[in-house]
């Protein structure tokens, strides 16, 4: 399987998974949590339909890279972007975020600039700033995810499967638009990966953004639901274009946080519109 090494883990190598398709511009999907790359398998057929050459990865913990005791922060997980994007020599990139792959996507651009990016895709977005502040009284208090982390602690696949009914809206979705089999199919994963990761994660959601999004000079499209009960688009996509110049965001009605499962052909046509642009 090809892996990128970014680092080590006492004697053990750190590696990251991706998969690498196709031909033409680049595409690069950076999944949310507790998923892997497999994540973005509606809209790696449609765009490698369309002639792109698409590269994904799992973030490590999850999927098939490494799953290390540490380096579980958002500095870490860019510069693991930096490594992939690298080694592939990729170079005038659509780099596409989802949920906490957004914070990846962020993150990276403002340490790593914009060389190799193009545009930027930015869906369900964590993004700028999560946390309730003096300055920030859009959003959460601590204490929320105070309480993710001892769920996660106390009972890690109990919350896994809590935090995916609310990702996909399962109480509205089940059964039409998400198959009991492909809740099943993002359980396995989710219970699956680093059991540290599970619970390290969490707090780089917190992580405030909003040095990093006037740092991305090129253009960015946001795709959010309407409906997303992980991230409301009122505290995330809406407030996006106060600190990123080019951005554009598109409303799905009646989208949930997993837009790019569950409404994959109007995400799969805005994708494919923004990229021939």
């Amino acid at each position: 399987m090809p892996h990128v090494t970014v680092g080590s883990d006492g004697a053990d190598p750190i590696e990251i998974y991706y998969e690498d398709h196709g031909a033409g511009r680049p595409v690069v999907l950076s999944h949310g949590y507790p998923l892997s790359g497999r994540a973005w398998e509606k809209q790696v057929s449609a765009l490698l339909a369309a002639g792109y050459r698409v590269i994904t990865y799992d973030r490590r913990g999850w999927g098939n890279s490494s799953q290390p005791d540490g380096g579980y922060d958002v500095d870490t997980f860019a510069d693991d972007v930096n490594a992939l994007l690298t080694k592939l020599d990729v170079r005038d990139a659509i780099l596409v975020g989802h949920s906490m792959g957004t914070g990846d996507v962020a993150r990276y651009l403002g340490r790593h600039g914009t060389e190799r990016v193009a545009k930027v895709v930015l869906m369900s977005p964590i993004p700028p700033f999560l946390l309730r502040t003096d300055d920030n009284p859009e959003g959460a208090p601590q204490s929320l995810f105070d309480g993710f982390i001892h769920a996660a602690q106390t009972d890690r696949n109990g919350w896994l499967k809590q935090f995916l009914e609310n990702f996909y809206n399962v109480d509205v979705y089940g059964g039409s638009l998400v198959s009991d089999e492909a809740f099943q199919a993002s359980l396995n994963v989710a219970v699956a990966g680093s059991p540290v990761a599970a619970v390290a994660c969490i707090p780089t959601w917190l992580t405030d953004f909003r040095t990093d999004l006037p740092k991305i000079d090129v253009p960015v499209l946001v795709i959010q639901g309407d409906q997303d009960r992980v991230l409301p688009i009122g505290v995330t996509g809406q407030r996006l274009s106060a600190f990123i110049a080019d951005s554009r965001l598109l409303v799905i009605e009646g989208g949930p946080h997993a837009i790019a499962w569950t409404h994959s052909d109007q995400v799969n046509a805005a994708l494919l519109d923004f990229c021939a642009k």
